[in-house]
């Protein structure tokens, strides 16, 4: 099969297109088609520096093949016996409204997403449905290969059918941005309607999932972004207040547009560069949800202050396979509609590093094989 694999760490030239092994699957795996495949900044950094890819590919486990975002088709599936099967699924509606699936049994031909992380199922995390927080989880594309090729291998467990209403590149465009966008903002910091919400970065991809979501849930919405343009879509897409947070300090934009108040909730992935800002823009009882530190691991806080306006810190570690059912479920409706910046063919996926890293990106960046 043709791939996007990398032998070396480095920029977008270490990538190479070329031919590689079909996945042998293993006891209860699903061989998937891969029909879309979303990039991530993990991606970028698995290629660049990350020390798990560099130490697998020390042990030479080589070629890597990244992608973590996948949608396609189901084109084969063993049973716990080994033997290529094709079940049909027993399902049942929970009073959430989020499908439970009683017996994960995927169908040649199904059209899926695939949940990204691959738990261990048997510790106390996985018992009680947080699988996002099991210690020995795996991601798909990370510590596996994964979908910059025509075909992925993936446990059954993972696979999510997707309606005919979906496409394949929207599906792909939702495991990583968006289920992290609505654990941080639905789960854990449990938005209300009415209340007020600062985004950070929102051409990024998770400030766009999180910027729609908000909107879902009714909250008045204070984004900030980098350049005119990126302010214009955000405004577009539903921010009432949109900050061009390189010419003024978004904390000071925000006290003054909420009358010194503050907003309930900063949705907050950049790290160390906007922290202080990111805990002056809340007011009283705020809450602060983090899922990532771009800018590095690092930041000061003023404890007194935290405790006088009784702020709540917390972190966000993407989400269950439960919540991205959800999301699926929402966008099948067209509740959820992700943004898409740019598809572009599976050979190109340097070109399409090189958008992320130059920023230039306003939502995901989706690769397909050949257009």
């Amino acid at each position: 099969m043709k791939a996007v694999v990398f032998s070396e760490q480095g920029g977008p030239e270490v990538l190479h297109w070329t031919d590689v092994p079909k996945p042998p699957l293993d006891t209860t795996d699903v061989l998937v088609k891969v029909e879309a495949c979303a990039v991530n900044y993990l991606d970028i950094h698995a290629r660049r520096n990350r020390p798990e890819i560099a130490e697998k590919l020390r042990r030479g486990d080589t070629p890597h093949i990244l992608g973590s975002d996948i949608a396609g088709v189901v084109v084969e599936h063993r049973d716990r016996e080994g033997s290529p099967t094709g079940r049909n699924r027993d399902r049942e509606v929970s009073p959430t409204g989020m499908h439970r699936d009683q017996e994960v049994s995927p169908t040649v031909g199904d059209r899926v997403v695939l949940a990204p992380c691959i738990p261990c199922e048997v510790c106390s995390d996985c018992h009680r449905g947080a699988e996002n927080l099991c210690a020995t989880q795996q991601l798909i594309g990370f510590q596996t290969n994964g979908g910059y090729a025509e075909y992925v291998k993936a446990p059954a467990q993972n696979v999510i059918p997707i309606p005919d209403s979906l496409s394949f590149v929207n599906a792909a465009a939702m495991p990583i941005a968006y289920l992290t966008a609505w654990h941080m903002l639905m789960t854990r910091a449990q938005l209300r309607p009415g209340e007020d919400i600062l985004i950070l970065g929102a051409g990024g991809s998770v400030g766009s999932a999180g910027l729609q979501i908000a909107k879902l849930a009714g909250a008045r919405i204070f984004a900030t972004a980098s350049t005119t343009e990126k302010c214009e879509r955000a405004s577009e897409l539903g921010a009432d207040v949109v900050i061009h947070y390189t010419e003024r300090d978004f904390s000071e934009a925000v006290l003054e547009e909420t009358d010194g108040r503050g907003v309930d909730v900063v949705l907050e992935h950049v790290g160390a560069a906007t922290w202080g800002q990111s805990i002056a823009s809340l007011a009283k009882n705020g809450r602060l949800v983090s899922c990532g530190v771009t800018t590095g691991n690092i930041g000061e806080i003023d404890i007194r202050k935290m405790y006088q306006k009784e702020l709540t810190l917390m972190g966000s570690a993407l989400g269950t396979r439960a919540e991205l059912r959800k999301l699926i479920h929402l966008a099948g409706q067209g509740k959820l509609e992700p943004i898409i910046d740019s598809v572009l063919p599976l050979r190109r996926a340097s070109e399409a590093h090189t958008l992320l890293e130059n920023r230039q990106n306003f939502g995901k960046v989706c690769l397909v094989p050949e257009l």
